[in-house]
């Protein structure tokens, strides 16, 4: 080549162009308008003839890439992305053409100087809602830092700066907002930013252990004692709400987002389709190298990738229980660790599109909410116990105890459901085992009087992780809390028989004696109950509202004490039912009318005017012999809660309602039971055990947020006990489930649907529960309802 030919870079300056622009990604977009504002001043084009020269262009590209009707085969949003690529080239050509790399470079650095800075001032230079994440991190931390009195003067910019980075971060829901604007400082809100993998919000749950991990570290005596060196939260990361985008993108997973539309049946059809769809997806990049890092930070500990999506953990919708999460006990190699955590995060993003949580957002009017799923990374609190890995402690804490057992309890002082071991045996219904009920204004006070009954009703199963097997178990406690532990003489006491024995030594425990838990250690140290309560009472306060907390405790011994360490795992508002104001109980009904009694851990509420009540005998149930039997009882309850979603209907039945144990109840999902007024968990005695009733659990949750009562019958072996059921006129009243559900009619023998209007005299139901006196009455009730003409042989409806 001659020395004299010049090189196609001086013959293509449009190159040196994009090269420089490209030094600039961020900001190439502002420089490029102000080239094409010097090409209009300077005459070269002028802003008409360049849009119409790009839109020719672009229209050009379209048929290019094999479009026939460019106006209406294109997206408008992908049509204006091709005009902005479009008019970057356009500009850059124009500009090589005419001006230069000189000049680029002076309007480069016109553009560099322009830019918004963080000041010392007290004027706000910039626009926090459009302004990048540097600028809005700095300018706070400027005001943050500034004298008292210099800081009053910027209080409302900083504010303001604080919400833009809230609803860039965390959450748009303003009563969220609300609260977080000022307890958050700029510092937690750039550490959330840095733990924030991929793009979106942290979601919900993440939103609230934040928030109230906050709120428990501020020393302010006007809401209660300084407990903030008491409390932590777990090491956590998050996943972005946009992440989950990505995924789909990229996995053609997106037209699954129309499922929420289907028929129900569709929906549960689709299910596992949808499930393992998502099980084969891939994740960008960029998210995997940051999930190896987490996994790298945190080592061999044991993690949980738990649901946190933009309406979970809301103001009046708590989603408990409707998403999954997952443990990943961590003790793999490095790549089988990741492929699990990828696993457990393809779960979570499947869960999303589950029949109950569809149907969950239906039911609250929330079907049409753009629902993202973001996902927290917490790490898995607790001690190594040889080859088992788990909290002393779990369990989870309402601020609110809507319960009480004996009078001198108090609602306001919370409530405890705590376990030892991991905490899912407190917030999920589980076969053959009993949480503590602990009232914090009397935690000594059992609901239970008697030792034979303390035994019945204590927790029998830990929840571990398995470091050996790498999993997750379920495992009598009693083979896996070790005999000389410190913190034992906390949670256990020795069975006599006729009574149970305080542990005042691990030294003194033979082989032979059998552990009991009790928790009566843990009850008689003021300093557990102390902290659980000033951490409720001051969460409550700052929020407003009831709240409940999942958590776990560590305990350390500080001879001759123990300390308590509280771990927040998430924390949300309290869900309660609208008041039904005052109930009370008419001393004159005749006895002939009344159905059933009960007379403990009994809320307030009333529903009146019940035309249905679903039935499923206790004894007949517990007869069933064939599994499929019992499991389709549930699906037919599922039918009958569409059928009659116009009428008032109860549901009575073995508890527990919803266990996953169909030896211990009928197996209903919310889906199944959403449209009941009150549903009446029959605590009859089992082969000698009572199954648990439900509150606390997630499905209680359900039932509060959906207006449903929830009231425990307490009967003995033959129906006798605490309450009184008149077993005669459920067996004798006719069944209308044939007429219903002409299909189910084979099941007659196993559930029966009571048409109160079909009985004489036009009578409906009435349940009525006066929680202060705890006590709760359902009767017969004559009065001017509306009269159903009912022939023989036929239900009576008025659909």
């Amino acid at each position: 080549m001659s020395n004299n030919q010049p090189s196609i870079r001086s013959r293509t300056p449009t190159i040196d162009i994009y090269i420089k622009l490209a030094q600039y990604p961020v900001m190439s977009d502002l420089i490029r308008k102000r080239m094409r504002k010097d090409l209009f001043r300077r005459g070269v084009t002028n802003k008409e003839a360049f849009e119409k020269e790009v839109k020719a262009k672009a229209i050009e590209s379209q048929r290019r890439e094999g479009m026939l009707n460019p106006l209406y085969e294109e997206d408008a949003n992908v049509w204006q992305e091709r005009k902005a690529r479009i008019r970057a080239f356009q500009t850059d050509a124009y500009f090589a053409n005419n001006s230069g790399i000189l000049r680029l470079e002076q309007i480069i650095e016109e553009v560099l100087q322009s830019q918004a800075r963080a000041t010392t001032s007290t004027a706000l230079t910039f626009n926090p809602e459009i302004a990048p994440w540097r600028l809005l991190f700095e300018q706070g931390e400027i005001y943050e830092n500034m004298p008292p009195q210099e800081r009053e003067k910027v209080r409302h910019h900083l504010q303001e700066i604080k919400v833009v980075l809230i609803k860039r971060i965390i959450s748009d829901q303003l009563p969220f907002i609300g609260i977080a604007k000022k307890v958050f400082q700029i510092s937690d809100l750039r550490q959330i930013y840095q733990r924030r993998i991929g793009r979106g919000k942290i979601g919900g749950k993440s939103a609230g252990m934040a928030l109230a991990w906050k709120i428990l570290q501020t020393m302010d005596p006007e809401i209660g004692a300084d407990i903030s060196q008491q409390v932590s939260i777990p090491e956590s990361y998050f996943i972005g709400s946009e992440v989950i985008y990505d995924f789909r993108l990229m996995n053609d997973l997106d037209h699954f987002m129309n499922q929420k539309y289907r028929p129900l049946d569709e929906i549960r059809a689709d299910f596992p389709m949808v499930e393992k769809a998502h099980l084969e997806g891939q994740f960008p990049e960029e998210i995997v190298e940051r999930l190896q890092g987490v996994l790298e930070t945190l080592g061999d500990s044991p993690l949980i990738v738990r649901s946190s999506s933009l309406l979970e953990d809301n103001f009046g919708f708590s989603f408990a229980g409707k998403y999954d999460s997952f443990f990943c006990p961590n003790q793999g190699t490095p790549e089988e660790n990741l492929q699990e955590l990828l696993n457990a995060i393809r779960k979570v993003y499947a869960s999303s599109l589950n029949p109950d949580a569809i149907l969950y957002r239906q039911h609250h009017g929330l079907i049409d909410y753009d629902e993202r799923m973001g996902i927290l990374l917490q790490e898995v609190k607790g001690e190594r116990h040889g080859r088992y890995f788990f909290p002393t402690l779990a369990g989870v804490a309402f601020s609110q105890n809507p319960f009480r057992w004996n009078e001198k309890i108090r609602r306001q002082d919370g409530f405890l459901r705590l376990v030892a071991g991991i905490g899912t045996r407190a917030v999920d219904r589980v076969d053959k085992d009993y949480p503590r009920m602990l009232a914090l204004s009397h935690p000594q006070l059992r609901p239970e009087t008697t030792a034979n009954a303390i035994k019945r009703y204590s927790q029998e199963y830990i929840d571990v992780i398995d470091l050996e097997e790498n999993a997750f178990k379920t495992l009598p406690f009693r083979d896996v809390l070790e005999r000389d532990s410190f913190s034992l003489r906390l949670l256990a006491s020795v069975d006599r028989r006729d009574y149970l024995q305080d542990i005042l030594s691990t030294a003194t425990l033979k082989p032979s004696d059998r552990l009991v838990l009790t928790f009566k250690g843990l009850t008689q140290d003021k300093a557990f109950v102390d902290l659980m309560r000033t951490a409720l009472k001051r969460l409550e306060q700052v929020y407003e509202t009831p709240v409940d907390v999942e958590f776990t405790v560590e305990v350390e011994q500080d001879y001759p004490t123990v300390t308590y360490k509280l771990n927040l795992l998430q924390c949300r508002p309290l869900s309660t039912r609208a008041d039904d104001g005052r109930v009370t109980i008419p001393r004159d009904i005749p006895a002939e009318d009344i159905l059933f009694t009960s007379y403990k851990l009994i809320p307030d509420g009333k529903s009146e005017g019940v035309r249905y009540i679903i039935f499923v005998d206790p004894d007949t149930y517990y007869h069933i012999p064939d599994p499929v039997a019992k499991l389709e009882l549930g699906r037919i309850i599922g039918r009958l809660n569409k059928r009659l979603e116009k009428e008032t209907f109860i549901l009575i039945g073995p508890g527990r309602w919803g266990s996953a144990n169909l030896e211990l109840g009928v197996k209903v999902t919310y889906a199944d039971i959403f449209n009941t007024a009150v549903l009446i968990e029959m605590a009859v005695t089992q082969d000698g055990r009572v199954p648990e009733l439900s509150y606390g659990t997630h499905f209680f949750q359900d039932l509060v947020e959906s207006g449903i009562h929830s009231l425990p019958l307490h009967l003995g072996e033959d129906g006798e006990g605490d309450g009184r059921f008149n077993w005669s006129f459920f067996h004798d009243a006719p069944n209308a489930l044939a007429d219903l559900l002409p299909g189910d009619a084979p099941s007659s023998d196993y559930i029966k649907v009571i048409d109160i209007a079909a009985l004489p005299g036009n009578v409906r139901l009435n349940v009525l529960m006066d929680g202060a006196n705890d006590e709760a009455v359902g009767y017969l009730t004559h009065g001017e309802w509306k009269r159903i003409d009912v022939g023989e042989g036929r239900v009576s409806t008025d659909f």
